[in-house]
């Protein structure tokens, strides 16, 4: 009789790597402007208020691909991670 292979059931596995899940687009309200960031400055980054969701009333800082203005409403995929700092800043000189 030949021996049964078992095979494991890779959505259980996948989903106890720490995957962060992706639910429902939450808006977010752009409040102010951080820096231009990207190779070529063709990202923006800017401080964003969620509107609703899990985190909703949170203030936290986003990349932005696109043309964007303050008052401008964006969809966000997930609200669990926040962009990095702009490097540089204050106190340089040009």
């Amino acid at each position: 009789m030949p021996k049964q292979q078992q095979t494991k059931d890779k959505t259980s596995s996948e989903s106890s790597m720490g995957k962060i899940t992706e639910g429902e687009p939450v808006n977010a309200l752009v409040e102010q402007f951080i820096g231009r960031t990207g190779a070529r400055g063709e990202v923006t980054q800017a401080k964003v208020k969620v509107l609703d969701g899990r985190n909703k009333g949170r203030s936290m800082r986003r990349n932005i691909k696109g043309p964007v203005k303050v008052g401008d409403l964006i969809t966000l995929r997930e609200t669990e991670i926040e962009a990095r700092r702009i490097k540089g800043g204050k106190g340089r000189s040009v």
